[in-house]
C-alpha cells in the first residue's frame, strides 16, 4: 500500500539495543506498537466491511442455498492459491521436493473446486451464472473473483500485501498478549506494593500506640512520683511544724515559769 515514507528510523542495531534494555527494564513501547497497529487493522476492516455492503447493494440477489455453495467455491479457491503460494516460496529456496508434494495437494483441491463449480452452475440460471460473483478477502480487503483463474489467486494469496496483512494480524495478536501479560504483572506488582505499604502503615500505628502506651506509663509514673514525694513533704513539712510548735509553746512555758520565778522571788524579797 501507499502509505509514503516512514517517519521511523530502521535501524537493527537500535532494535538489538532496545530488545536487550527491554530485559531489564519495561519500557512499554509494545503499548505504542499495538496502538499503531491496532488503528492499522481497524482502517483495513473498515474496508472490508464497506466493501461487503457495496456488493451487496450492486450484486444479485441469490439464495442462502446458492450463496452457500459459491461460498464453498471461494473457500477452496483461497485453499488453491495458499497452496501455490507456498509452493512456489518453497521452490524459490530449493525445496523441490516439498513443492512437489504442496503441487500435488492443488490437484485434489482443484478436483474439489470442481465438483462445488458444477454445484454451483446447476444451482443457478445461465445468465446469472456468467456474472463475476465477487467476494471480499478478510484479511486485506482485497476483491476475489468466484471464476478467478489459478495464476490469480497465486499472486493475490502470494502477494505483499496479503503476506503483509497475515503479518500485521499475527504481530498484533502477540502484542496483545504481551501487553496483557505485563499489565497482568504490572497490576500484580502494584498489589503487592499496595500490601505491603499498608501493611507497614499497620505496624507503624502499632508501634505508635504502643508508643504512646509507654509515655501514658511514664506520664502516669512520674504523677505518681510527684505525688508520693509531694505526699512526704508534706508530712515532713507537717512533723516540722509540729516540732516547731512544740518547741515555741515549750519556750514560752519555760519563760513563763521563770518569769514567774522571778516574780516571787521579787516579791519575797519586798516583804523581807
Amino acid at each position: 500500500m501507499d502509505l509514503g515514507e516512514c517517519t521511523k528510523i530502521h535501524d537493527l542495531a537500535l532494535r538489538a539495543d532496545y530488545e536487550i534494555a527491554s530485559k531489564e527494564r519495561d519500557l512499554f513501547f509494545e503499548l505504542d506498537a499495538m496502538d499503531h497497529l491496532e488503528s492499522f487493522i481497524a482502517e483495513c476492516d473498515r474496508r472490508t466491511e464497506l466493501a461487503k455492503k457495496r456488493l451487496a447493494e450492486t450484486q444479485e440477489e441469490i439464495s442462502a442455498e446458492v450463496s452457500a455453495k459459491a461460498e464453498k467455491v471461494h473457500e477452496l479457491n483461497e485453499e488453491i492459491g495458499k497452496l501455490l503460494a507456498k509452493a512456489e516460496q518453497l521452490g524459490a529456496e530449493g525445496n523441490v521436493d516439498e513443492s512437489q508434494k504442496i503441487l500435488m495437494e492443488v490437484e485434489k483441491v482443484r478436483a474439489k473446486k470442481k465438483e462445488a463449480e458444477e454445484e454451483y452452475r446447476n444451482s443457478m440460471p445461465a445468465s446469472s451464472f456468467q456474472q463475476q460473483k465477487l467476494r471480499v478477502c478478510e484479511v486485506c480487503s482485497a476483491y476475489l473473483g468466484l471464476h478467478d483463474n489459478d495464476r490469480r489467486l497465486a499472486d493475490h494469496f502470494g502477494g505483499k500485501l496479503h503476506l503483509g496483512f497475515i503479518q500485521i494480524r499475527e504481530k498484533l495478536d502477540q502484542l496483545r498478549k504481551t501487553v496483557a501479560e505485563k499489565q497482568e504483572k504490572r497490576n500484580q506488582d502494584r498489589l503487592r506494593r499496595r500490601e505491603e505499604r499498608e501493611r507497614e502503615e499497620r505496624l507503624s500505628r502499632r508501634s505508635g500506640s504502643r508508643t504512646r502506651d509507654r509515655r501514658r506509663s511514664r506520664s502516669r509514673d512520674r504523677r505518681r512520683r510527684r505525688s508520693r514525694s509531694t505526699s512526704r513533704e508534706r508530712r515532713k513539712s507537717s512533723r516540722s511544724w509540729s516540732r516547731d510548735r512544740h518547741r515555741r509553746h515549750r519556750s514560752r512555758s519555760r519563760s513563763h515559769s521563770r518569769g514567774h520565778r522571778r516574780a516571787s522571788r521579787d516579791r519575797s524579797a519586798k516583804y523581807k
